[in-house]
């Protein structure tokens, strides 16, 4: 059984998706790229405000599906430049930092996101 999950505390998807997928049977929570987009469709100029954005809608979806940052197994993040590491991982790093065990992690420069005005773009794996 897959249960789509799409909180309403957050920008709603740009297209013909769902923000999260529980499938059940596996025991596997996967929530799609999250952009810097506030829920009123507001972006920062800035990537750490961006990665705080991404990571507080990447909480949401989990609590949707009745889990936490705990139960999270891979982040893979992407940003725009070198320049925005830094910023995305201080972000990252506090988010994860009462973390027994963290999850693995990645983090990729991209030429480019969806749209110009977004740095950063993170998305989730989670088990239960």
């Amino acid at each position: 059984m897959k249960l789509t999950l799409t909180p309403s505390t957050i920008h709603p998807p740009f297209g013909r998706y769902a923000h999260g997928v529980k499938a059940t049977g596996s025991g596997i929570l996967v929530a799609s790229g999250q952009l810097g987009i506030g829920p009123d469709g507001t972006v920062p100029a800035d990537a750490e405000a961006q990665a705080r954005i991404c990571m507080d809608s990447i909480v949401a979806i989990l609590r949707e599906g009745g889990l936490t940052l705990g139960d999270v197994v891979r982040l893979n993040a992407f940003v725009t430049h070198h320049d925005y590491f830094a910023p995305y991982m201080a972000v990252r790093d506090e988010y994860l930092a009462d973390l027994r065990q963290k999850p693995a992690s990645t983090l990729v420069v991209a030429a480019g996101l969806s749209r110009p005005e977004f740095l950063v773009e993170i998305e989730a794996t989670a088990v239960f």
